[in-house]
């Protein structure tokens, strides 16, 4: 494990078993400003988990003795941090299962040091609670008997119990809650979601909506919140409430 550390900034974990890959990513953000800790692999990264909170994740998809996926997935059960899948292969199916699972962000190798940097910082910025014009307009937005409190980021439903929501998932369902009764299509939705979705595809959008109908429509007494309006997008049909 490369556990070096340097200034008080963000810090972040890279799970990359390619040594030169994982040397050139920690030094691309330790120049920028990072805490970085590297590590080879799934059990040294379960390992670090348990002793370290991180803000963000980078997680290679093809590791030694286990899927990045299933560590993905894992990391999805009892965290929301931020995380950014890397992958040698450019397969749609690989990016939307990542997605699908819980990732934030996804990169394709070879990429730019600038696009890679470019993508850290959106992902952080969306993950970092920040307190911007909308989210001082309204501490808690409620629906349906749900709970989104914007400045903890934290959906709780209407009996009360949490819902885990990724970084991502959280800004699409801010999104809808800010826009109720309006069709968005994905290109807006693409637009109005801060950033955090940059770079998805209509495929990822689509993917997002669906973790997002499981998540707040397995416990509702009425049909689904979010409608699929054919050929236009998606409308937010749940009940907002004062």
């Amino acid at each position: 494990m490369d556990a070096t550390l340097t200034t008080p900034g963000q810090h972040i974990l890279i799970v990359e078993d390619d040594d030169g890959i994982r040397t050139l990513i920690s030094t691309l953000l330790r120049e920028n400003g990072f805490r970085v800790t590297g590590c080879r692999n799934g059990h040294e990264m379960r390992h670090l988990t348990r002793e370290v909170t991180y803000d963000l994740v980078i997680l290679d998809v093809m590791l030694p003795g286990g899927s990045g996926l299933d560590l993905c997935r894992m990391l999805r059960e009892t965290s929301g941090v931020p995380i950014i899948m890397v992958t040698a292969r450019a397969d749609e199916v690989d990016r939307v299962v990542g997605l699908e699972i819980g990732a934030d962000d996804y990169v394709t190798k070879p990429f730019g040091r600038a696009e890679l940097l470019a993508r850290i910082r959106a992902v952080l910025r969306r993950g970092a609670h920040p307190v911007d014009r909308r989210e001082r307009q309204a501490d808690v937005l409620r629906f349906s008997g749900w709970e989104l409190r914007t400045a903890s980021r934290e959906l709780v439903d209407p009996s009360g119990a949490a819902v885990d929501l990724s970084g991502a998932e959280y800004e699409l369902l801010l999104t809808f809650l800010e826009h109720p009764g309006r069709v968005l299509s994905r290109d807006r939705i693409l637009e109005m979601s801060r950033g955090r979705l940059a770079g998805a595809a209509d495929r990822s959008v689509d993917v997002l909506v669906s973790r997002l109908r499981r998540k707040i429509d397995h416990s509702a007494n009425e049909q689904g919140m979010i409608k699929t309006v054919r050929g236009a997008g998606y409308i937010f049909v749940g009940r907002r409430e004062a």
